[in-house]
């Protein structure tokens, strides 16, 4: 330890200079179902709203189910299943939550027809069932609920396999989340065969976005993907978004709007299968939701051929939070997630589950509430699937090793003693070397809230504006 002084003391006019790194927290706790079964897809969907986390496992018990947790303490609350759940439903496929009512989709579900799909609406306090939504006009195939989310009272249903405009074009619906009245029907201004519309859905402050991917038609070819936007009131269509072609590298938009969020006036949209580090390592953009300009093209600097960045997005509070379910750092495709500044596109941090193993597919779905991200990964424990809850207020200032509220040579030594093990790794790549050593030198003194704090000076993000 004494020789490594000199070393200090050479890169300290450097380090102390710059701004305290990112660390928008640690892992808090790791959900799993209290009864959950090897095949079950707990955490294939997730969402976060005030004090509760939605998880959705579709393959329980054959029909599906959908648990919700405690977010302070991780304490399970309740197990919601549908009062006619049926086999094959896949209940809990999608969910969401806001003002205390669950949203579940059921695209399984046989109302109109195999596959034709149901939608459900529970108490989040005392897991009542409250209603059963339908689509008036339901037809076989449809998959009605595959994708849902709800805001001010609204509920938004995404059908990708209805065929209002050709086999597979895709719908989408509104309901009145008091009365389970249907509202309204959506349908982009053009379709094909296979447009999917519905692939994805959000909904926020009277605007909602839909994703419809990449498809093609025999003897026309593909269609590039996009995303639309709807005026909740009217039901008019407001914007078509479109990532700009010439960033595309022959991979014809990469599922562009697989995943999609909006929040306070932005929208983003996750394109999975781009192929910025060859096959299908993942970017995503960021759009105007007013003007339906496009913002940023983000992809992080240390992606990998599959990694499947933007397989999952969401945003809240200025921070857009993506998976990349097949990322390799904690091992073959375990998963990552990425936290970026919605704003100005940087880097914040980079989120691994604490025990990842191959194929957990961590974040293969994710949500972010405030401070909290959640993160599914469905391949955990044999397919039982798990999720992982990170909280900023649980480790806003990482390089705080001996949490005393500043870093100091308490931490240096703490850090010191656990060189290449993972007692002292402060920027979370599962080991204490030299890479953590820069980055507590460079948080020294008073703990900095994360919010105010650039991206890790050793990871770097790509990003283009709309030209």
């Amino acid at each position: 330890m004494i020789r490594l002084l000199p070393l200090l003391a050479a890169v300290g006019v450097a380090v102390f200079t710059t701004s305290a790194p990112a660390g928008f927290g640690e892992q808090a706790f790791k959900l799993v179902a209290s009864d959950g079964a090897a095949g079950d897809g707990f955490g294939r969907s997730v969402d976060v709203g005030g004090d509760i986390i939605v998880a959705g496992s579709p393959n329980d018990d054959d029909k599906g189910s959908v648990y919700l947790f405690n977010a302070a303490t991780g304490t399970q609350i309740s197990k919601l299943v549908a009062d006619d759940g049926r086999a094959e439903d896949h209940f809990g496929f999608s969910v969401a939550i806001a003002g205390g009512i669950v949203a579940v989709g059921a695209p399984g579900h046989e109302h109109g027809g195999i596959d034709s799909g149901a939608a459900y609406l529970f108490d989040a306090s005392t897991g009542a069932q409250l209603a059963k939504l339908t689509p008036d006009d339901p037809e076989e195939g449809d998959e009605f609920g595959n994708s849902i989310a709800i805001d001010n009272g609204i509920v938004a249903v995404g059908a990708w396999r209805a065929d209002e405009h050709g086999d597979g074009s895709g719908a989408a619906y509104l309901f009145d989340a008091s009365t389970g009245t249907q509202l309204d029907k959506l349908l982009p201004d053009t379709g094909n065969d296979h447009q999917t519309f519905g692939v994805s859905i959000a909904m926020d402050n009277g605007i909602i976005a839909i994703g419809a991917r990449t498809y093609f038609v025999l003897g026309e070819g593909y269609t590039f993907a996009k995303v639309y936007l709807f005026d909740v009131s009217t039901g008019n269509q407001l914007h078509r978004l479109q990532a700009d072609i010439e960033n595309y590298n022959g991979d014809l938009g990469g599922h562009f709007g697989d995943a999609v969020d909006i929040k306070n006036g932005l929208v983003a949209v996750g394109t999975p299968n781009r192929s910025i580090f060859f096959d299908f390592s993942g970017a995503a953009y960021v759009f105007d939701a007013s003007t339906g300009e496009q913002l940023h093209f983000i992809f992080p600097a240390d992606g990998h051929d599959r990694d499947h960045f933007g397989v999952s997005i969401a945003i809240d509070n200025g921070v857009l939070a993506i998976g990349a379910n097949e990322d390799d750092d904690s091992a073959w495709a375990a998963g990552s997630a990425y936290l970026f500044d919605a704003i100005s596109g940087t880097q914040i941090d980079k989120l691994l589950a604490s025990d990842g193993a191959a194929f957990d597919d961590f974040g293969n779905s994710i949500a972010i509430d405030n401070d909290m991200v959640v993160v599914g990964a469905v391949g955990d424990d044999d397919n039982s699937g798990s999720v992982y809850v990170f909280d900023e207020g649980t480790a806003g200032c990482p390089a705080d090793l001996d949490e005393s509220g500043v870093v100091d040579f308490g931490d240096l030594l703490s850090l010191l003693a656990a060189w290449g093990g993972i007692g002292g790794d402060v920027n979370g790549d599962g080991t204490t070397d030299f890479a953590d050593l820069l980055q507590l030198l460079a948080a020294w003194g008073p703990c900095s809230p994360a919010a105010t704090r650039p991206a890790p000076a050793h990871q770097v993000v790509v990003v283009r504006g709309a030209r």
